[in-house]
């Protein structure tokens, strides 16, 4: 008999979550072993369960999916990672394959998809959703380092630049430096759109 492909499911949705925990559940070869409802759960859930694939929703409190899935990668390497996600985004596909993720597919897609993507990963492929691949490639690479990416993130709530510098431990002027780096680069006129459209492209 064929061993059990043993799942984690990270999602803070309850409904979906468990939605997703009993179609999968419904596959022959597949056992859903943990369930996480924030970010910052999943390596520890992915550990203690022995998992072999952990399937991830983007948006969690505590971590983002993305963030989750590095420090998976980086921690727990032997685990596959997939990513969901209701934001068909084409800057989260590159994000997502730079922190480790072998698939990333729309939630909505069929059960019998996503239980193939499963099986696919842990067979060494990579699975795409073909509409975001698509997408992605004509959007082109994020223009945005990691470091003005950082700067965006934070001050998405407003925070003033002297905030920004206590929370990031840079000087008041190297934030206003990449904060005009990053309007330059995204052709608006201030950090609140700069924000949004990073947002959008699925760059932050």
């Amino acid at each position: 008999m064929r061993d059990m492909i043993r799942l984690l499911l990270a999602e803070d949705q309850s409904m979906v979550r468990e939605a997703l925990a009993a179609l999968l559940g419904l596959e022959p070869d597949m056992e859903v072993v943990a369930q996480a409802a924030r970010g910052d759960e999943v390596v520890a859930a992915a550990r203690a369960h022995a998992v072999d694939v952990a399937l991830l929703d983007i948006e969690m409190p505590g971590m983002t999916g993305i963030e989750a899935a590095a420090r998976l990668s980086r921690e727990l390497p032997a685990v596959k990672i997939v990513i969901l996600t209701t934001f068909g985004r084409p800057g989260y596909l590159r994000t997502a394959m730079e922190s480790g993720a072998a698939a990333f597919l729309v939630k909505d897609a069929p059960a019998a998809q996503l239980a193939t993507a499963v099986r696919k990963v842990l067979a060494g492929e990579r699975v795409i959703d073909p509409t975001l691949a698509a997408a992605a490639l004509a959007e082109g690479a994020n223009p945005l380092t990691e470091r003005e990416r950082d700067v965006l993130r934070a001050a998405a709530d407003g925070a003033t630049n002297a905030e920004l510098a206590t929370a990031l431990r840079l000087s008041q002027g190297t934030v206003r430096n990449y904060l005009s780096t990053a309007i330059q680069k995204l052709a608006v006129r201030n950090r609140a759109e700069a924000v949004r459209i990073a947002r959008e492209k699925g760059w932050l």
